[in-house]
């Protein structure tokens, strides 16, 4: 079932910290799923949640299987300024390609979504890297955005609350609220 909403609204496709600060004016907030990408911590935060010298660790949409998340409704007159800002937030270093896929939201609705996917080949793109290497990169990471394990514990928190498991981001989660050893 296609989205009644008005053709100029915008939709927008969170699965990190857009789900718990999404920096927008919204007018629907839904559970949203979005297929052939996955949820990763495969991105070296070099702004956000690090430096280029002490890099931080940020998810990503990479590609294969699929991902809960949030879809924002943004009504039409904030749309060009919600791109605006979205793509300053997510483009500050060029690691995510901005394209338009269909999400399935949870009312049974289908939508076209704004989302930022991972670009394989940028320099920042880490991966699959080893747990410990990962954990290490979040205890470091501190950016503009603020520390790289609270990042992690908020965006952890809310997959929770979704009703989403994730248990590679869980024991990071939890191994960031132990101080390192």
């Amino acid at each position: 079932m296609e989205t009644h909403t008005a053709p100029t609204d915008l939709w927008v496709f969170g699965y990190g910290s857009l789900m718990w600060r999404p920096g927008f004016p919204v007018v629907e907030r839904r559970h949203a799923r979005l297929r052939g990408y996955h949820r990763a911590l495969c991105v070296l935060s070099h702004v956000h949640r690090g430096t280029p010298e002490r890099p931080g660790l940020v998810l990503g949409l990479d590609r294969g299987g699929s991902c809960r998340g949030v879809a924002f409704r943004v009504a039409g007159p904030e749309a060009p300024a919600t791109l605006a800002y979205l793509r300053e937030r997510e483009q500050v270093t060029a690691v995510y390609v901005e394209r338009v896929l269909g999400v399935s939201l949870d009312d049974g609705r289908r939508v076209s979504a704004v989302t930022y996917l991972v670009d394989r080949t940028h320099p920042q793109y880490a991966g699959r890297l080893p747990e410990p290497e990962l954990l290490r990169l979040v205890r470091q990471g501190l950016g503009r955005s603020g520390a790289n394990p609270d990042y992690v514990r908020n965006t952890h928190q809310h997959l929770v609350a979704m009703g989403v498991a994730d248990p590679l981001l869980a024991r990071i989660a939890a191994a960031c609220a132990v101080p390192s050893p």
